[in-house]
């Protein structure tokens, strides 16, 4: 008689790797939320860092004023790709919150793919998300791998804002521009995490590459958008009717969209799941029917133009001193001097965390009737104002978003793509991420539809 074969080791549900980071503690303790015994779909949670002793330190953290639950702690570092191996094999949900991500997050994502590990990461990086879609999409695919980056605060509010936008134009109307107004408040400083400056002035050193990589790929699908592109405007701007002075904001979120627009010019119909119901399928094509392809823009908003005078130093010091290595070590060395106070290497306290929010202003403009778009001379005649907020964005929102959407995978994965490397938007559209959301904190409202005048 054959001796029974030994059991392996345990597949968790989550695994929440670089968990003792600036965000990742603030990710285990939106995942505890949801364990048992809470009627969630996250059964089990597994934590992953480089040190065990600061993971757990990041665990009792999340967990306090309790104890710390008994969760399982990997060793795993971006640098080894046997540990992460290791690591992604006894994933079916990896969050991967260890940046820059052009720094550590590729490798955590090719040991997912390889593993058929569903990755969702919180990265802002255009040339991150679009190499590792181009280098891991079809491994990915092939072995039913979902990765999915930007399911933080880039860009999952923008581009949920955005498709919410987009599907209050009822037909004949459609929209030419949407354009995302992001305002941060505080009752105190607002604080940004060094990680994010740090990922900016790699951005800048690394843009070269970007158009580089851009240049090698096949151009993406251009949707159809009504009417001529709006005229780009100035930099700084004063919206009378919000209130608002808004600066141009170099983003991810745009990045996102158009990635998203440019996937949906490909299916119409949007991504079929691998074994979905037929309720979802008719869902989903009824959803996307419903989206209409616009010009995305996102720009950073002020009640007070001395308001925009932080953001704008910060821009033109990364600008300026971020193309050579001397700069970029000033940069990263004293980033409270260079981002005047914006952002800082020991990050924002409890109190300023808890004290800051967002709102974002999704402001489309676009036809009353589209057949009026190929009139020569006709102008966009309909406004259509959106919002979503909520909590601070950093190390509440992200959080927020990135669990939900793990909750989601966990929860309605057959009715999702087999694999592959998606955008936020193509993969979490039809699904019911939009009323997680609302239910854990967000908002997204309609705010008003009017004609605008004809000048």
């Amino acid at each position: 008689m054959a001796a029974p074969v030994p059991p392996g080791p345990e597949v968790f549900d989550v695994v929440i790797f670089g968990a003792s980071g600036f965000t990742g503690k603030y990710v285990i303790r939106e995942a505890l939320k949801f364990l048992p015994p809470n009627a969630s779909p996250l059964r089990s949670l597994a934590l992953a860092g480089r040190s065990r002793d600061r993971v757990a330190a990041a665990l009792r953290w999340a967990a306090a004023p309790g104890p710390a639950p008994d969760v399982p702690i990997l060793v795993a570092d971006a640098s080894d790709p046997a540990s992460l191996a290791a690591v992604a094999a006894r994933a079916r949900v990896l969050l991967s919150c260890a940046g820059p991500f052009r720094l550590h997050g590729r490798q955590v994502a090719a040991a997912c793919a390889e593993a058929g590990a569903d990755c969702l990461d919180i990265s802002g990086e255009p040339e991150f998300m679009e190499r590792v879609e181009a280098d891991l999409h079809e491994v990915a695919a092939k072995n039913g791998s979902l990765i999915v980056s930007a399911c933080g605060f880039d860009s999952i509010p923008a581009e949920l804002g955005f498709l919410f936008n987009s599907r209050q134009w009822t037909p004949p109307s459609a929209p030419v521009s949407v354009v995302a107004y992001v305002n941060l408040e505080s009752d105190r400083k607002i604080v940004g995490n060094f990680g994010t400056f740090e990922s900016a002035v790699l951005g800048v050193a690394n843009a070269n590459q970007l158009q580089a990589l851009r240049r090698s790929r096949p151009r993406p699908a251009k949707p159809r958008i009504p009417g001529p592109p709006p005229p780009k405007g100035s930099l700084i701007e004063h919206d009378k009717a919000l209130g608002l002075w808004v600066m141009k904001l170099p983003s991810a979120d745009t990045v996102v969209v158009k990635r998203t627009l440019a996937k949906l010019t490909e299916h119409p119909e949007g991504l079929p799941g691998v074994d979905e119901t037929s309720d979802f399928a008719a869902h989903r094509k009824e959803f996307w029917s419903s989206v209409k392809p616009a010009h995305f823009g996102v720009k950073i908003s002020t009640r007070s133009i001395l308001g925009l005078f932080w953001w704008l130093c910060t821009g033109l010091f990364i600008g300026i001193l971020g193309g050579f290595s001397l700069g970029r070590s000033l940069l990263l060395k004293f980033p409270e001097f260079f981002s005047i106070g914006l952002f800082r290497k020991t990050g924002p306290t409890e109190e300023e965390v808890r004290s800051a929010s967002f709102k974002m202003w999704f402001i489309g403009r676009g036809y009353s009737d589209s057949a009026r778009a190929s009139e020569r001379g006709s102008k966009p005649d309909k406004e259509i104002v959106t919002r979503v907020s909520g909590p601070e964005i950093g190390y509440i929102t992200t959080p927020i978003v990135l669990v939900q959407c793990a909750l989601v995978l966990l929860s309605q994965r057959a009715n999702l793509p087999k694999g592959g490397v998606y955008t936020p938007g193509a993969v979490f559209g039809p699904t019911d991420l939009q009323k997680r959301l609302e239910e854990n904190g967000l908002s997204f409202e309609l705010i008003s539809s009017r004609t605008l005048p004809s000048d």
